[in-house]
């Protein structure tokens, strides 16, 4: 279980003071996958990195009763002067896991053939975004964040190949997938929230979530 208890988030922009979260409280569930609803610019990334742990609430507490993944697309963790070879069998060993099974998902997922065993520091974006993802699959978590869906600098192939492992992965575990996209939570998850001016709205199905997010107030 992933929980949130009033839960306070903001910015200081130069200009004003930007909120993300203002006291939300709410909870996803085991077996429960969640799409969030955010247009861009609202605090999306910031939102699934406080799930995450890579960032802390201004007041509040989020309480993790569960292996959570680090958000698709992180790369925080991968330490540029070494291969994807000695990076994979490194986080490996972190999270207690074989590091032969983890090296040999990830070179084959990846697909990035002789540059698996180059310094990742070398790599293109598309290609340590293909190994920050392999990495997440290849790793036992219950819960996925995942940011806007799977990264659009990554090639149709490993595109196809990340779905699929994903897909399955929805059968016995929990995926939490923030987007601006209502069409992108489709894939992913049934019950949906709207994140709007600070207050995380929780819906049971998307067409409801959908109904709020598409809806414009009168000014």
């Amino acid at each position: 279980m992933l929980e949130f208890v009033n839960v306070s988030k903001s910015f200081w922009t130069g200009k004003q003071r930007k909120v993300i979260l203002d006291r939300a409280s709410f909870r996803v569930e085991l077996g429960h996958s969640l799409g969030i609803l955010a247009p861009n610019g609202t605090g999306k990334t910031t939102l699934i990195n406080m799930m995450a742990g890579l960032e802390k609430p201004d007041e509040g507490e989020i309480h993790r009763l569960c292996r959570i993944s680090f958000p698709l697309g992180f790369m925080g963790g991968l330490v540029g002067r070494h291969t994807a070879r000695e990076n994979t069998r490194y986080i490996a060993r972190i999270y207690g896991l074989d590091p032969d099974y983890v090296e040999a998902f990830c070179r084959w997922l990846c697909g990035i053939e002789e540059y698996f065993d180059m310094p990742v520091g070398t790599y293109s974006q598309g290609m340590r975004a293909r190994l920050s993802f392999a990495l997440m699959l290849a790793l036992d978590f219950d819960m996925y964040l995942i940011d806007e869906g799977l990264p659009t600098t990554m090639d149709t192939e490993f595109n196809k190949k990340a779905g699929e492992i994903l897909r399955e992965r929805l059968e016995t575990t929990t995926v939490v997938i923030v987007s601006h996209q209502a069409s992108v939570l489709e894939r992913f998850a049934r019950s949906a929230a709207v994140l709007r001016d600070g207050h995380l709205y929780m819906f049971d199905t998307l067409d409801e979530a959908r109904q709020l997010y598409d809806y414009e107030p009168q000014s």
